[in-house]
């Protein structure tokens, strides 16, 4: 008599026992991956934009005050997705770009991951958001200070999910990092970021024109350190 093909229900559930330890130690390796893919991406960014930055100030695009010297900018402006604060021009070619031109409702620029802001200097040197949708009112903004300061920061779309580390630059171009969970989402990171989170303790929360904190404890009470 012929054997009847096909596997017995011992066979079947080795089968399924093999395919679920190969998933247990195959997905959180993949998550893995994909955190350090989106940290890495973001490091990469923010050095983008500390050399498109530097393009634009260079070119002097905005120059608010006329002295010669030219100011920093904001995504919409570094982009060219909207015209230079006041000058009723965008420049051409962009220094940054295109996915920065899409700027939120919150200010905010989402790539891959991770949600980037951008702060220029105020009065009395607090930092002042990108408008909603793009943009920066020159009324709110230090002409000289803006001269020689700005900073961004970029943190995890979804802590522990789409990344864990929140980074930060400024003019110097020093990225600097830490791991702290309150720090996901949109709107200033859940609304617990403030402008001067990554400096030395000592000035106004939302101060930027400071010393940044490096390897040590910054203004928000977490330890900034130097990514390289």
């Amino acid at each position: 008599m012929r054997r009847s093909e096909g596997f017995t229900l011992i066979e079947l559930m080795i089968v399924v026992a093999i395919i679920a330890i190969i998933a247990a130690i195959a997905i959180p390796n993949l998550l893995s991956a994909r955190l350090n893919a989106n940290e890495t991406a973001a490091v990469a960014t923010l050095r983008n934009i500390t050399s498109a930055q530097a393009q634009f100030q260079a070119s002097a695009h905005a120059d608010e005050d006329n002295d010669g010297t030219g100011e920093f900018g904001v995504f919409s402006e570094l982009s060219a997705a909207g015209e230079v604060r006041e000058t009723g021009n965008t420049i051409n070619p962009s220094v940054l770009s295109g996915a920065f031109k899409n700027v939120n409702g919150n200010g905010e620029v989402s790539r891959s991951g991770y949600i980037f802001q951008m702060f220029l200097p105020g009065a009395a040197g607090v930092g002042v958001p990108e408008e909603n949708d793009g943009g920066m009112l020159e009324a709110n903004t230090n002409d000289d200070l803006c001269e020689t300061t700005w900073c961004c920061y970029a943190w995890p779309a979804n802590y522990n999910n789409s990344g864990n580390r929140t980074f930060f630059v400024n003019q110097t171009g020093d990225v600097t990092a830490t791991d702290f969970e309150d720090y996901s989402g949109t709107d200033d990171a859940g609304g617990n970021l403030d402008a001067g989170a990554a400096f030395m303790p000592g000035g106004a929360d939302d101060a930027i024109t400071g010393n940044v904190a490096i390897g040590t404890t910054a203004r928000d009470g977490q330890t900034w350190k130097q990514v390289n």
